[in-house]
């Protein structure tokens, strides 16, 4: 049989190293679908959303290096893109192939006719449309060797008509070339670098996951400069395992102890880090940054010096240059302060809740203590982000995935399809908050067609809780925020697959038990409680339970004038506890 271009497409494919394509199929897309049957080595997973698809290829992406998804002619493709935004920002290299009607309709608004260059040109480091058959190979092979070396999304947009015609021959290479260079600064940077270590008292770190795989090096340089070291939620399950000098996260979802650890410092040393939250970090100390992209030096904070390199192969050259320090003094009280940190953690943990209010730090922490000690967690953001990210250990051989950067709901679950597609071995735990779950209910569909042994628990709070805490912060009134939710425990067992629904502290720990010993996928609906504040510990329930008291109080006396003047004040004595 003649070879089409979509058979040139497939080989490239499957040479590059792609297992499988997320999309649901249609009429610009079946020829592809038909070479991918007909080659064989590549699984075509019929996703019900080509959201989800995106966001399960993102997933897969970071966990194995590349990955592939498709949407069919307008609608198709345009659903690709919140997930092709979330693999752009955090990264990793994921090939969209976007459809497209026949090139003869080019130009003229046909149906479904989409201006593809326009559309992914935000998010995505290649994009191009072919319209030749001596075009699409070339092009794919481009944007498979962009993503991989610019670490991002590459859209080829491959019109219908064009799949079925014959291949051509290319002259040029066709080949995917997997490169790995030692990037560090010069040794002139390097020991300029080593002269402000050995020369500051009280240095901290701060890292991110770009410092994940110089997990030994690192612990080494903190121990040589006596330096309490913090992560980023990205970088926490490369950096907090086997770590005595971690001080936790800092930013949003972070710890006082890393904050004051970097503003008591005199030098602030960023690792691999692309942390976007400025206000986080201190302004009147001296910050030296290291990153393997020169182009993010200096754009979160003021940096004294900017170094460019992959952690990795930086510290190895700076370890020998570095003096012992004896002063330790400084660590120390970082150290203790994390202590007292972690045990203010634990409040929630020691009280579970009661029926239909059960404390999600419970939870979270009843999930850390029986999940495998190489499980993989997907995260929705929201409040989800926070009890993975407070309650969830690292340990080594832990990974956890979630929209860092782009900050989309509804991630969590696609994510875990991806990630158990490519890790069939691997415990696969989704922490889904019901707001997330719900956008994209039709896929757990997907997770029972393929049989993926996806553990989910929905913490049920009836209500987006993220958001509703940022409208009290500040100062607006709570509106449309709650939620009347399904039983989704129900609404596992109608896909096809087992629902567990949990109303009583008691009966989580059970619960989560039965999961993980269920073989197949799991729903576990879990009645959370909606007032579970995601606010660092250090604001003390006394506190909070005091200004509830002075407010109710004054709510009953009618006086809306004192009750307003009473929220904002209390709303920045909250602020100046973050």
């Amino acid at each position: 049989m003649e070879k089409k271009v979509a058979d040139q497409l497939v080989e490239i494919l499957a040479d590059a190293g792609i297992k499988r394509i997320y999309a649901v199929t249609g009429d610009s897309l079946n020829e592809l679908n038909r070479a991918i049957k007909k080659k064989g080595t590549i699984q075509w997973i019929h996703v019900r959303n080509e959201e989800v698809g995106a966001f399960a290829a993102a997933a897969e992406a970071e966990l194995e290096g590349i990955a592939c998804c498709a949407g069919s002619s307008g609608p198709g493709h345009i659903h690709l893109i919140n997930g092709l935004y979330e693999a752009n920002r955090a990264n990793v290299p994921v090939i969209a192939i976007a459809s497209t009607c026949g090139t003869r309709e080019f130009g003229t608004d046909y149906f479904q006719e989409t201006n593809i260059i326009k559309l992914f040109d935000d998010c995505s480091v290649y994009n191009q449309i072919a319209t030749l058959p001596e075009q699409a190979p070339r092009m794919l092979q481009r944007a498979i060797q962009n993503a991989i070396s610019k670490k991002g999304v590459s859209i080829l947009g491959l019109p219908g008509d064009l799949e079925s015609k014959p291949a051509e021959d290319i002259l040029s290479s066709l080949k995917i070339y997997q490169n790995n260079p030692i990037l560090r600064p010069s040794d002139q940077e390097i020991q300029s670098l080593a002269d402000i270590l050995n020369a500051s008292d009280k240095i901290s770190i701060y890292c991110g996951i770009g410092a994940s795989k110089a997990h030994d090096d690192l612990i080494e340089l903190a121990g040589r400069l006596k330096a309490p070291v913090g992560y980023s939620f990205r970088g926490k399950m490369g950096i907090q395992y086997e770590n005595p000098y971690e001080v936790g996260m800092t930013g949003l979802l972070g710890l006082p102890s890393a904050f004051q650890s970097m503003h008591e410092a005199d030098v602030v040393l960023l690792l691999g880090t692309d942390f976007p939250y400025s206000n986080f970090m201190p302004s009147n100390k001296k910050i030296i940054q290291i990153d393997e992209r020169a182009d993010r030096l200096g754009r979160r904070a003021k940096v004294d010096m900017g170094l460019c390199g992959k952690i990795e192969d930086t510290l190895p050259v700076l370890l020998p240059l570095i003096e012992e320090k004896q002063e330790d003094s400084f660590l120390k009280k970082q150290l203790k302060k994390y202590e007292k940190v972690k045990e203010d953690l634990n409040i929630y943990v020691n009280d579970p809740g009661k029926e239909n209010l059960i404390h999600p730090e419970y939870v979270a922490s009843v999930i850390n203590k029986l999940a495998t000690k190489d499980a993989i967690f997907t995260v929705d953001t929201g409040m989800c982000c926070v009890w993975g990210a407070r309650y969830i250990h690292a340990t080594g051989a832990r990974k956890m995935l979630g929209s860092f950067s782009h900050g989309t709901m509804a991630n969590a679950m696609p994510m875990a399809i991806g990630a158990s597609l490519s890790q069939p071995d691997s415990q696969i735990i989704a922490f889904c908050g019901d707001g997330g779950i719900s956008m994209l209910l039709g896929d757990l569909a997907t997770i029972y067609q393929y049989k993926l042994p996806i553990k989910l628990f929905v913490f049920n709070n009836r209500s987006l809780g993220m958001v509703k805490l940022e409208m009290e912060v500040d100062g607006i009134p709570d509106n449309e925020t709650d939620m009347i939710n399904p039983d989704f425990a129900m609404i596992a067992m109608a896909m096809g697959f087992k629902g567990i629904h949990v109303s009583k502290p008691e009966e989580v720990e059970g619960a989560v038990q039965e999961a993980f010993s269920t073989e197949g996928p799991v729903l576990v609906n879990i009645m959370t409680d909606p007032n579970s504040l995601a606010l660092p510990p250090k604001i003390e329930w006394s506190q909070i339970k005091g200004m509830t008291t002075s407010m109710t109080k004054m709510m009953l006396g009618g006086n809306i004038k004192e009750v307003v003047n009473t929220i904002q004040s209390n709303i920045k004595h909250i602020k100046s506890l973050i």
